[in-house]
């Protein structure tokens, strides 16, 4: 990655490095080894930057993507959150998804255009510091996901708000069952407003870089990036559309299972086989969640969202499925449900319960 810059403000082995290139700002999360995985470190920067650059007459618009060919950035550091519980420090447990949900509502407000490259892998943190921007640019190398239910934690970064304005059934599909998806579905559901060849992002981004941004500058990018717009063909979300707005309509997760089993499709029994793996809590705490989002501004999303992180972080299956899928990589985690019939309404309603006071995000 070509990352020359005029001035040059982190030294090279910083978790965020960050540039001015003309007049872009430029961030880039530089943990490529990780995945570019998002810690608290990574967000304090990345708030305490924006804040900065929002008030410099100098930058007309920031850009933002990841170190390294494999990932724009993969998620949260969810084993330093398993570390936290572990060693019983509250004190992370409470700050990580308060500021980086934070950070996701900030992003979403900026008053300059923020632009996300989304190369690479993209989940679940990664995709809140990307999926609120103005733009969002998707490649044949993106690789989007929120999968969050196979580890006993729910699409949060605000997926309550983003997930339900997706096309039709298509959020609930994606969030209860992690599908992974490339470039043409990103763009087909909206979760991307630009698609552009990886080979072609240095040329934007010097084309950002010297822009004349007299007026309009989300005019100016919108312009620029129109130039370089790539198509990727059908969507493959497309041709199961009718399939996921069938199956997914329902008004519980159980309603879901039934509609699936009553298939009798290739499309019914993966499916199946794919949700019977997940979390029975985490799918019925998921399905509310963005069933209530329909109708809900992203500031009550990430409101209701933290309440739902805190009662989360401190229940069994998000500590199980990480030791499954991450820490002892057995893929066999052992759910405090055995299946989705367990699975009592009110232990759920309990997840959106309010929190004391002085606890709330207060967005």
């Amino acid at each position: 990655m070509n990352n020359t810059s005029d001035t040059q403000t982190t030294v090279a082995d910083a978790p965020v490095l960050f540039s001015q290139q003309g007049a872009i700002g430029q961030i880039v999360l530089n943990r490529p080894r990780a995945l570019n995985a998002l810690d608290l470190v990574m967000v304090d920067m990345m708030m305490g930057q924006l804040k900065s650059w929002e008030t410099d007459p100098s930058i007309k618009a920031v850009v933002i993507e990841g170190a390294g060919e494999k990932a724009f950035c993969a998620g949260g550091d969810i084993r330093g959150l398993y570390d936290a519980r572990k060693n019983d420090d509250e004190d992370l447990l409470d700050a990580f998804y308060r500021r980086e949900y934070h950070l996701n509502h900030y992003i979403a407000n900026y008053p300059k255009p923020y632009v996300a490259l989304m190369d690479g892998i993209t989940m679940g943190g990664g995709v809140g510091v990307s999926i609120h921007g103005m733009f969002r640019v998707t490649t044949e190398r993106t690789l989007f996901a929120m999968p969050e239910t196979g580890i006993g934690f729910f699409p949060d970064v605000g997926g309550g708000y983003f997930l339900p304005r997706c096309p039709g059934q298509i959020g609930m599909y994606l969030g209860l069952t992690g599908a992974r998806i490339k470039a043409a579905d990103c763009l087909y559901t909206g979760l991307a407003t630009h698609g552009v060849a990886t080979d072609k992002l240095d040329s934007l981004k010097a084309d950002l870089a010297v822009a004349s941004y007299e007026g309009d500058a989300k005019a100016v990018i919108a312009d620029i990036l129109k130039r370089y717009e790539t198509a990727f063909g059908e969507a493959p979300l497309a041709t199961l559309r009718d399939d996921i707005d069938r199956t997914f309509a329902g008004d519980s997760v159980v309603a879901i299972f039934e509609a699936l089993e009553r298939e009798e499709t290739a499309f019914g029994k993966e499916t199946l086989d794919i949700l019977a793996a997940k979390s029975p809590t985490a799918l019925c705490v998921s399905f509310d969640q963005i069933r209530q989002g329909r109708d809900m501004t992203l500031a009550s999303v990430l409101n209701m969202e933290y309440r739902m992180s805190q009662r989360m972080v401190r229940k069994p299956d998000l500590f199980e499925g990480v030791r499954a899928v991450i820490v002892d990589k057995d893929h066999a985690p052992k759910w405090q449900h055995g299946d989705i019939g367990q699975v009592d309404p009110r232990e759920i309603a309990e997840y959106f319960e309010p929190l004391p006071a002085e606890k709330e995000l207060n967005l």
